[in-house]
């Protein structure tokens, strides 16, 4: 947690102080929703400690097959794969564990098992090659793997132990993770032996300066991050009543931290979608009453453009809130969603996996309705600097900077790299994250885009998120994404890829005019 020093009295009601150039949270904690500070507490602890032990609705159910489990079988599977993952395979405290696995029943299992021996959880996304997963092994250090059967080939090369989820028919071994759930005893599950400053995962991230690292994330950081998914679960009214609808992967942290663990300390349900469809989406909220979706950018998207004759084959009156994160959305989607979903809240979120996940939220959906392009206030714990790029001093109200934070959930740093560590994590515990933004006067953040991202076109910078936003708006598109282009006479021009609707004949100058139309003359796609 950062020192009282630190944390300056607000001399405006948007919780700036024009002393120190500090933005301090409007958010508290109750006495009963501050983080944990024993050390011995770890983050399956932490979980196991808050997770019912008689309740009614399931702990997880995957949509595909209609499977559920219950709180009490979750946490006796985690306990039962912990004592057989350290007795049987001698896994233990401070090892490394890499897991690859699309979102299963048994990825949150796997997760808390890890985390429940003092182990150190790494997840890989399951599209990685075996050369990329062969970095990431060597790069971490992991002693062991655990995998899906189909993807068990990536590491016949990497000499480490595998143990596979489950047999199939064209792969049989005696040890898979359900093997040792259904064997092992969940009382001889060992004691982990870390406290609140070990390392507890290490996912990898291109991070705030491009090229993939290893962020190194404490149990103090994790148990940080748990707590305010608290806090905002139960500010919202959602509690162990919500319904919440997983199509983030879990190795990523924005799943990581909602499905893969987080929730389960609310008693609420978790709903799996193991491969992502927009109807499929639609016929998991009607059959099982979905509350919450927290979403990303394209999800958001095809639900503000979803026709009515698709949306009045769904039963969606049980959808309550949709969260976006991972990149801006546009006032055109917000207001496109409203217009199809005028009884569910649709607000934004911002977050970095160095800083394990969130660091701001809305608590009222009309507290940014009219504030187009807010992803909210800073969390409970939170400090931000917005800070100027090229004499590095802190800016006001309203001045568009890099964005700089501080809070107990920010990364150790990164893993043998210390030179990026003290690039990004400066000056006593403040991350930079490589983020342009803006907060206003009532201490709402703005993200304008990344940094290194910005288009110069002569001279002028361009926004690529701007661009997006503009032509995702246009009826006949489904994505956009803009890139710079090298350019002899103006140093780089914005491109726009562009994916049409279905049955689209929109042209590349037809586009081209659409933006021209709604931009200044230097901020126009050329391409």
């Amino acid at each position: 947690m950062a020192e009282e020093t630190e944390l300056p009295f607000a001399t405006t009601s948007g919780g700036y102080c024009e002393t120190t150039g500090v933005y301090r949270s409007l958010h508290h904690l109750t006495h009963l929703q501050r983080i944990p500070t024993v050390l011995s507490i770890h983050t399956a602890s932490f979980i196991l400690s808050h997770m019912p032990t008689h309740q009614s609705n399931p702990a997880i159910i995957d949509s595909a097959s209609d499977t559920r489990v219950s709180y009490l079988e979750l946490r006796h599977s985690a306990l039962s794969l912990a004592a057989g993952l350290h007795h049987a395979l001698g896994v233990c405290k401070g090892d490394i564990v890499l897991l690859l696995s699309p979102n299963t029943v048994l990825y949150p299992v796997m997760c808390l098992a890890v985390l429940a021996i003092g182990a150190i959880l790494s997840p890989a996304n399951p599209l990685n090659t075996a050369e990329e997963l062969s970095k990431q092994i060597a790069s971490s250090g992991s002693r062991l793997v655990i995998s899906v059967p189909e993807e068990e080939h990536k590491f016949w090369s990497s000499g480490i132990p595998i143990l596979l989820t489950k047999n199939d028919a064209e792969h049989r071994t005696e040890l898979t993770v359900e093997e040792l759930i259904r064997c092992c005893d969940p009382a001889e599950a060992p004691e982990a032996g870390v406290t609140q400053s070990h390392t507890a995962a290490l996912l990898y991230s291109s991070g705030t300066t491009g090229t993939s690292k290893g962020v190194v994330l404490t149990h103090a950081n994790l148990i940080s991050t748990i707590s305010l998914l608290r806090w905002t679960v139960q500010v919202k009214g959602s509690g162990s009543s919500g319904v919440h609808l997983d199509i983030i992967p879990m190795f990523h942290v924005y799943g990581l931290m909602f499905f893969g663990l987080g929730l389960f300390s609310l008693g609420a349900t978790v709903v799996l979608l193991p491969k992502f469809d927009f109807h499929t989406m639609l016929k998991a909220v009607d059959r099982y009453k979905v509350t919450d979706i927290p979403a990303v950018p394209p999800v958001v998207l095809a639900l503000s453009k979803v026709s009515q004759t698709t949306k009045a084959q769904y039963d969606l009156s049980s959808l309550r809130r949709v969260t976006s994160g991972a990149a801006p959305l546009s006032d055109e989607v917000m207001e496109g969603f409203r217009e199809r979903f005028p009884d569910v809240e649709i607000t934004q979120g911002y977050g970095l996996t160095e800083s394990c996940g969130a660091t701001s939220f809305t608590v009222k959906e009309e507290e940014v309705r009219y504030r187009p392009g807010s992803v909210g206030q800073l969390l409970p714990e939170f400090c931000a600097k917005v800070v100027d790029v090229e004499s590095k001093l802190p800016l006001p109200p309203s001045r568009r900077g890099e964005l700089w934070l501080k809070s107990p959930t920010v990364m150790k740093g990164y893993l043998d790299n210390e030179d990026a560590t003290k690039e990004t994590v400066v000056q006593k515990g403040w991350l930079r994250t490589g983020d342009l933004c803006y907060m206003d006067d009532d201490g709402f953040l703005y993200i304008v885009d990344r940094l290194k991202e910005l288009i110069k076109y002569n001279g002028f910078q361009v926004a690529p998120a701007e661009l997006e936003a503009i032509i995702q708006a246009h009826p006949e598109v489904l994505d956009a994404a803009v890139v710079p282009v090298a350019d002899k006479e103006t140093g780089q021009i914005p491109m726009a890829y562009v994916v049409r609707a279905i049955d689209s004949h929109l042209t590349e100058e037809q586009m081209m005019s659409f933006v021209a139309a709604k931009v200044a003359p230097y901020k126009k796609v050329r391409k």
